[in-house]
């Protein structure tokens, strides 16, 4: 029996190793991509009219609704997110497809403030998202930023100990 080092990553998924960004995605794929990178990233809401459905129905703790709620809910996700961390960036470093669903991993870092005065300190959080898209628009989700890791390495943590 092999030991394994806790430190080392895992290894690449298949579904990961089958399809590199921008090289045959499916279109749940390039939906959620989209949804990083000309959402969170930018601070552009607006995003969400183009990717969601309309009836949205939203699971993610604090982001919960359905419809017109859900909607207004990710649109200020995405102000919050991007105001707190204004250079953030993702990468989707896994992904798994079954029918309409659609299970990514991706990782967050960012540099800014966030509650609070810029902490110089890099940020790197991870967040799973499961989503179901239905011609192209996110019909469910199912989000778990880790929200734990960003207080803890931003300071947040620190200054509500002290």
């Amino acid at each position: 029996m092999s030991a394994i080092s806790p430190s080392a990553p895992p290894a690449p998924s298949a579904a990961s190793r089958a399809r590199l960004p921008g090289q045959g995605e499916s279109e749940a794929f390039t939906v959620l991509r989209r949804m990083f990178d000309e959402g969170f990233a930018t601070g552009d809401g607006s995003v969400v009219d183009e990717l969601c459905a309309p009836g949205l129905i939203d699971h993610q703790f604090g982001l919960a609704g359905t419809g017109a709620e859900a909607i207004e809910h990710a649109k200020a996700a995405i102000r919050d997110v991007h105001s707190a961390v204004p250079d953030i960036s993702f990468t989707i470093e896994d992904f798994a497809e079954a029918g309409e669903v659609i299970w990514v991993r991706a990782r967050g870092t960012a540099t800014g403030p966030f509650f609070g005065p810029p902490s110089g300190r890099p940020v790197d959080f991870t967040v799973i998202d499961v989503a179901r898209v239905v011609d192209g628009h996110i019909a469910e989700h199912w989000g778990v930023p880790d929200r734990f890791a960003m207080l803890a390495q931003t300071g947040v943590l620190d200054r509500l100990a002290a």
